[in-house]
C-alpha cells in the first residue's frame, strides 16, 4: 500500500515538473499598440489580442501574448516604453500597432518614421522578429499627408526586411456595422476580422 502511494506521489511530482517546464518554454508575443489593441469600448476578452491568444492555442502554438497597449498612445510614447517591455518579457515576436493617433493629430511624417524605426531597431536588437501593423488615415488630411502616412509603413517594412500587415483595419474602416459610434474604433464584430488580417502574416514567423 505504501509503495503504491509512493509511486503515485512520484507520478504527480513528475507531472507537475513537466507542466512547469512546458509553461517555462512558452514563447512570448508582445503587442505594443493603442486603443485598437486594448479592446476599447468592449470587454477585453472579445478584443483581437485575446482572440489571437485563443487562436494560437487552438492551432497548437505554445505562445503567450502579452498586451502592452495603451489607449491614445502615439509612437513617441511607444518608442520610450518599448525598451522596458522588451527587457521584462524577452519576446520572440513583437507586433507594433501604433501610428493611428499620430495621424489623427497630424503629427509630422518624419516623426512617425523615426519613432517606428526606433521601435523596430530595439526589437530586432533584442532578438525578436517584428510584425508591423500598417495603418491608414482619412483623406481629409490631404492626399500628400495621407499617402505619405500609409507609405511610411511599407517603406519601413522593406528597409528592415520585416513582416508588414498592409492595413490592420482592412475590411473594417468605412464598412457599415464594423465601427463603434465614434467612427474611429472598431467594434466587437470587427475583432475577428483584425485577427484574420494579421494571422496569415504572423503565421509566417511563428
Amino acid at each position: 500500500m505504501k509503495q503504491k502511494i509512493f509511486l503515485a506521489l512520484i507520478v504527480i511530482i513528475c507531472g507537475l515538473a513537466f507542466s512547469i517546464q512546458a509553461c517555462s518554454q512558452n514563447k512570448t508575443i508582445l503587442v505594443v499598440g493603442d486603443s485598437i489593441s486594448t479592446a476599447y469600448g468592449m470587454d477585453y476578452d472579445v478584443g483581437w489580442v485575446s482572440l489571437l491568444q485563443n487562436k494560437l492555442i487552438q492551432q497548437g502554438y505554445e505562445y503567450k501574448v502579452v498586451n502592452a497597449s495603451i489607449s491614445g498612445d502615439v509612437t513617441a510614447s511607444g518608442r520610450q516604453r518599448i525598451t522596458k517591455q522588451l527587457e521584462n518579457h524577452t519576446p520572440e515576436i513583437v507586433i507594433i500597432e501604433l501610428g493611428g493617433n499620430d495621424g489623427l493629430r497630424g503629427l509630422p511624417i518624419s516623426q512617425l518614421r523615426k519613432n517606428l524605426q526606433s521601435m523596430i531597431d530595439q526589437s530586432l536588437v533584442s532578438g525578436a522578429k517584428v510584425v508591423l501593423a500598417g495603418m491608414q488615415i482619412l483623406p481629409n488630411y490631404g492626399p500628400r499627408y495621407t499617402n505619405d502616412f500609409a507609405q511610411t509603413y511599407v517603406d519601413l517594412a522593406e528597409q528592415n526586411d520585416i513582416v508588414l500587415v498592409p492595413f490592420i483595419l482592412d475590411g473594417i474602416g468605412g464598412v457599415p456595422g464594423m465601427m463603434q459610434a465614434d467612427g474611429i474604433h472598431p467594434n466587437e464584430q470587427a475583432q475577428s476580422v483584425i485577427v484574420d488580417n494579421i494571422w496569415p502574416l504572423l503565421s509566417e514567423v511563428l
